[in-house]
């Protein structure tokens, strides 16, 4: 394999590797030897260093690692935490619709619709800011209530909560589904 070949395949190892890759795997990725395999990676690193890239590729732990480069931190961190750039699983759709119907509901209340643990979904949509605390129950144990924020109404793109859907045509078809057909012969 070419040279420029190398480190093409090389790149992209090393880009789609979530740890670090030692030499003899990388070489035997590439068909090649271990110390062809080092050179190219000391080139490589100097190479993005030089361009002032906004990765570079480091030597962790016995083997090589493509990382952000530390100057782009504070952007990656605001960019990570952005809510507007991360998608919305479908267990924080549930969740978040859920909440907002049913508000001010228990972390217990929104487990038992959606029929499995959410806890982990809530502290998420809190760390968006799209669910915050708004009071405890007053029953043993005072668990807490969560609600939407004003966050959620701006993302929602809805000037209140009364603005929300209607769940009515919904649950209606919900319930003709439920019916059960009459027989031929008619209901006794």
């Amino acid at each position: 394999m070419e040279e420029s070949s190398l480190m093409q395949a090389l790149e992209a190892v090393l880009f789609v590797s979530d740890e670090p890759v030692s030499p003899v795997v990388l070489a035997q990725a590439l068909d090649s030897d271990r110390r062809t395999v080092e050179n190219l990676c000391e080139r490589l690193a100097l190479v993005l260093e030089e361009r002032g890239a906004g990765v570079v590729l480091r030597n962790i732990a016995g083997g090589w690692q493509l990382a952000t480069h530390p100057d782009a931190a504070s952007v990656l961190e605001q960019f990570v935490l952005s809510s507007r750039h991360a998608r919305m699983t479908k267990a924080s759709l549930e969740t978040l619709a859920i909440v907002a119907y049913k508000q001010p509901v228990t972390r217990h209340q929104v487990a038992a619709v959606r029929g499995v643990n959410s806890d982990g979904v809530l502290h998420s949509l809190m760390d968006r800011g799209l669910l915050q605390e708004v009071g405890r129950e007053d029953v043993p144990g005072r668990p807490m209530l969560y609600g939407t924020t004003p966050t959620f109404l701006e993302r929602m793109g809805l000037p209140s909560l009364s603005a929300l859907p209607s769940l009515a045509p919904l649950l209606d078809d919900a319930v003709d589904d439920e019916e059960p057909e009459e027989t031929a012969g008619g209901s006794a």
